[in-house]
């Protein structure tokens, strides 16, 4: 017979009372099943756990060391059912969000922090391809991304509709004028984003449907990283127009020939439920989003 939390609960029960009567009462079942389960555990690893004292049952100190155990057990039982039920609550529940952009998935985490502000929040930042990830492997609860692909697997609410622009330092020649075209663009250095990155797949869908596939100067892993190179003269970076808050030290162009834009999605697995999710879908529709 396997050690189970049931039989756990059912030492404790016969050692507090001191019978198996009483023991059965309390737990609600019959006296045999308990003396039953009792002597199963005995029999099963060769042990004693009771000695009939004054028409009482005694606990041997074995069956003591047990049960001190046992409440241990489902006192660790118990904490691990309330964080499984909490999770997805909002009275003292907790939300797990992945951000491909800084922007706007940090204004709707805001106003659901602001509107229900006992959920606690985690926030995972990253690439397209790691936040889709995580988002099919349960890691993160919800995803905030552009570039979000139309299928079955996925609860999904358009938060706007981004788009894809360049940016270039304030002293760039680049900077007098408010859009460019593919050409234009390849007579400069260009920076683009490593594989993966949201951005880059818009950027590249850009080039193609301008017949090119121009080889970038410099590739870089991060939004920020993009930035800075940009503001220190290295060349033309991509990023999406809302994706950042910063916009005093570049210059933005619009993208001409070829559109560049793409829907910035909250989605969760189709088959997540949980009250959490429910509110953060249920917020999208009433935020204002620039």
């Amino acid at each position: 017979m396997s050690l189970s939390l049931r039989a756990l609960e059912t030492l404790r029960s016969v050692a507090d009372s001191g019978s198996y009567a009483a023991a059965a009462r309390l737990m609600g079942v019959t006296q045999p099943g308990i003396s039953q389960q009792v002597r199963k555990l005995e029999e099963s690893y060769g042990v004693v756990l009771f000695v009939r004292e004054a028409g009482r049952l005694r606990p041997t100190p074995l069956c003591d060391r047990l049960c001190d155990a046992a409440e241990r057990v489902m006192s660790e039982f118990s904490t691990a059912e309330q964080m499984l039920s909490r999770h997805g609550a909002l009275a003292k529940g907790q939300l797990s969000v992945g951000l491909g952009n800084a922007m706007p998935g940090m204004s709707v985490i805001a106003a659901f922090n602001k509107a229900y502000p006992k959920v606690a929040l985690q926030v995972t930042t990253g690439s397209h391809d790691k936040i889709m990830r995580q988002v099919i492997n349960h890691t993160v609860d919800v995803g905030i991304l552009p570039e979000v692909p139309k299928d079955g697997r996925f609860r999904c609410k358009t938060l706007l509709s981004n788009h894809v622009v360049a940016i270039v330092s304030l002293s760039h020649p680049l900077a007098q004028a408010n859009e460019v075209d593919c050409e234009d663009l390849l007579r400069h250095r260009l920076i683009f984003r490593t594989p993966g990155s949201s951005t880059q797949k818009v950027l590249d869908r850009f080039f193609r449907r301008n017949s090119v596939a121009p080889e970038p100067f410099l590739s870089l892993d991060t939004r920020d990283g993009v930035y800075e190179a940009v503001v220190n003269g290295m060349g033309v970076g991509f990023v999406w127009r809302t994706g950042t808050g910063r916009n005093d030290d570049v210059k933005r162009l619009k993208l001409l020939g070829a559109d560049t834009s793409s829907a910035e999605v909250v989605f969760a697995p189709a088959e997540r439920k949980m009250e959490t999710l429910d509110a953060l879908f249920g917020l999208v529709d009433r935020i204002e989003l620039l």
